[in-house]
């Protein structure tokens, strides 16, 4: 067993960001649109400013209070996809449950979407024509990739259906030329299912709930979960036990959650140079 670290390669990543964005004539610049006080949001975002600011990325947080008027947000958005010195534009989520997430997500201009996450960009994603794409799923490819894993015609099984990773990642597999089995709560018999993956990605928000009995002998394990428990954080998986097993996993801290942040960089210096190159 070998523990990918997420960490060491989001590093490496933006050390390769940092010298790029070294030689900009203007340095690119992110926008980030916040609203309500979550404590998970306030830490997420302080990861991102400080992220961007080590790559050399110009950060701004416009952050408003919930009790906010939704037209405020929305003449935001405008003004950011207007403003030539913002490459990339991003929305907190979750949202307070008064605010229309789908349609302010689909006001930002697909070019400065780092979020990947307006129906063009998915679109972009199905039909495999280069879109921005959702941060953690592209984390994961990006991980696989650098631990020189293999994912032409393996068999991947993906626990989990969400529009921010299941999904996404899906696609993302089917264009590396992947098998792609997607599960769910509605699956049956999962187990069957988990025992044919070559890379499997647990994505579904439950502690612990990959034990080794879902996993075959020298699977890569990619755990996307995070949760709080009595003893601290945990992932999607067993890691103790699951670790004995596979060949390579990712832990909790430490694997994915570094990669996500970093591609939203990634993302950013993309659209930067798309602009530039027109």
């Amino acid at each position: 067993m070998k523990i990918i670290d997420g960490k060491k390669i989001s590093e490496e990543i933006k050390a390769e960001l940092k010298a790029e964005v070294k030689n900009c004539f203007i340095k690119p610049g992110l926008s980030v649109i916040q609203i309500g006080n979550r404590e998970d949001s306030n830490k997420y975002v302080s990861a991102k400013q400080k992220a961007a600011l080590e790559v050399g990325i110009n950060f701004n947080l416009y952050h408003y209070d919930e009790t906010a008027d939704e037209r405020e947000i929305v003449n935001k958005i405008k003004e950011l996809n207007n403003d030539e010195y913002v490459d990339g534009i991003m929305i907190q989520l979750p949202l307070p449950d008064k605010f229309n997430e789908k349609k302010l997500i689909n006001l930002i201009l697909p070019s400065k979407d780092v979020d990947g996450l307006t129906d063009r960009n998915i679109g972009r994603l199905v039909t495999n024509k280069d879109p921005l794409t959702s941060c953690t799923p592209l984390g994961i490819i990006e991980l696989l990739k650098r631990s020189e894993v293999k994912i032409e015609g393996k068999n991947v099984v993906i626990v989990g259906r969400s529009n921010l990773v299941g999904k996404p990642l899906m696609h993302l597999f089917l264009n590396e030329n992947a098998t792609v089995t997607v599960c769910h709560t509605k699956t049956s018999d999962l187990k069957k299912m988990t025992l044919q993956a070559d890379i499997l990605v647990a994505a579904m928000g439950n502690p612990k709930f990959i034990t080794k009995d879902y996993v075959k002998e020298g699977a890569v394990v990619i755990d996307v979960g995070i949760n709080t428990i009595n003893s601290g954080l945990c992932g999607d998986v067993d890691f103790d036990n699951v670790s004995k097993k596979a060949s390579l996993i990712t832990p909790v801290p430490g694997g994915v959650g570094p990669m996500t942040v970093t591609m939203l960089l990634k993302n950013t210096l993309k659209s930067y140079n798309l602009k530039n190159s027109k």
